[in-house]
């Protein structure tokens, strides 16, 4: 695995690495046995042995391995990864096995308990941990995230990066035009509707409404900024989308710390890059006493458990192609202004989804600029849109397509129910 990048910084000293490796050390089972190494299937004959040697580095020393011992921990980590990662990207991702991914978070974990045990700084273990929680499952009742927890709070807060000399950073007086949205095309809006009214009027038949005031009392309406993102979270390795949308050619997707793509993408603006469809709240939960949950999400057939809640930060430009998703949809604006299009599922013919499987779900027209001649019917598409403000929510009804395109640097928390 690559190393994190950036200054790592001083190395702890002796009482402050033992007080930190006592509070990681808490986390574990006190025996040896006590820590299973449980898959949830089969893996090769050669992975389990490196377990148990890891787990007895872990467990063997007087105490805290150190030393030879930290750096067989260490070396034990990285073969873990190095031969798990080949596993993870030997096929599409929802193939790969569990058994797998859990062999990859106990690499990350071996790893970062190394680095703890041998005094260093705390962030390159940070960023294992964040890799593991990424890319593996879930071991010793979610320990990763209970680990990262406590590395994090050893860590100083960061601060927004500067602007680069020469950089694209825009200076404006104003906001940034938005579109014209005419009074026939507006989405209706509508302030704290009751659960009756809105279950009878919106949900049963499936018609997408702007809800105002349901969010007002959030913490994250007040507390939420990009200096915000960057003290509580810019250590944190996360999966950014590289290009304006992610149905051309030359998107990407890259791992980078929150701070690096706020340096690179919303203060310098380089390029287009995208935290998107990302479950960040359940990778720092710190975020996620920072909102709700919609109220009108009770009205669904599933748990709360089951409710998918995903982070949209990114700077202005950034687009979600039309497109349509298979479970019902609220998009809270947190900052930022979102110019937003709908369409009824009953014009999906109209729409011209991709061929393919894998975007099957999305429509090959460019919305704001649509080629009628090589999609003729698109004209007879009728839509609604609204320009999303902070504090609003939108419903979009299940399999409705939906177009949004952000206005300014903007964050979004979109909740998929059933």
């Amino acid at each position: 695995m690559a190393a994190p990048r950036g200054a790592a910084g001083p190395a702890a000293g002796p009482a402050e690495g033992g007080a930190l490796w006592a509070e990681v050390r808490a986390l574990l089972p006190g025996a040896e046995e006590g820590l299973t190494l449980a898959l949830s299937g089969e893996v090769e004959d050669c992975v389990l042995p490196l377990l148990r040697r890891a787990r007895g580095l872990l467990y063997g020393a007087a105490g805290r391995p150190s030393g030879a011992a930290a750096a067989a921990l260490r070396r034990l980590g990285d073969v873990l990864r190095d031969y798990s990662w080949e596993q993870l990207n030997a096929g599409p991702w929802r193939e790969v096995s569990k058994a797998w991914r859990q062999v990859y978070a106990y690499g990350c974990l071996f790893g970062a308990l190394a680095e703890v045990a041998d005094g260093r700084p705390p962030a390159p273990a940070v960023r294992l941990c964040d890799m593991g929680l990424l890319m593996g499952a879930s071991v010793l009742d979610n320990v990763l995230a209970r680990l990262v927890r406590v590395l994090q709070a050893r860590l100083p807060r960061g601060e927004r990066p500067a602007a680069a000399a020469g950089s694209a950073e825009r200076v404006r007086a104003g906001p940034a035009p938005a579109p014209l949205v005419q009074p026939e095309d507006a989405l209706p809006h509508l302030r704290c509707p009751s659960l009756e009214h809105f279950r009878d009027n919106y949900l049963v038949p499936q018609k997408p409404v702007v809800l105002e005031g349901v969010v007002d009392h959030w913490p994250c309406m007040k507390k939420w900024s990009v200096d915000y993102f960057c003290q509580v979270a810019g250590c944190r390795t996360v999966p950014v989308e590289l290009g304006t949308r992610y149905t051309d050619e030359e998107w990407s997707q890259k791992l980078m710390t929150v701070s690096d793509f706020i340096n690179q993408y919303i203060v310098n603006e380089n390029s287009v890059g995208y935290l998107a469809q990302h479950q960040l709240f359940d990778q720092i939960p710190e975020l996620k006493e920072d909102i709700g949950i919609p109220d009108y999400c009770c009205l669904g057939e599933g748990e709360e458990d089951d409710i998918t809640i995903n982070a949209w930060f990114g700077p202005e430009g950034t687009i979600s192609p039309l497109h349509q998703d298979p479970q019902q949809n609220f998009l809270a604006q947190v900052f930022g202004r979102k110019y937003i299009r709908l369409y009824s599922p009953q014009d999906s013919e109209n729409l011209y989804p991709h061929e393919s499987q894998i975007l099957h779900n999305t429509s090959q027209v460019d919305v704001e600029d649509p080629d009628l001649v090589k999609f003729p019917n698109f004209k007879k598409a009728a839509f609604q849109s609204c320009i999303l403000m902070p504090g609003q929510v939108l419903f979009i009804p299940v399999k409705y397509w939906h177009y949004v395109r952000s206005l300014d640097t903007s964050f979004s928390v979109s909740f998929w129910w059933s």
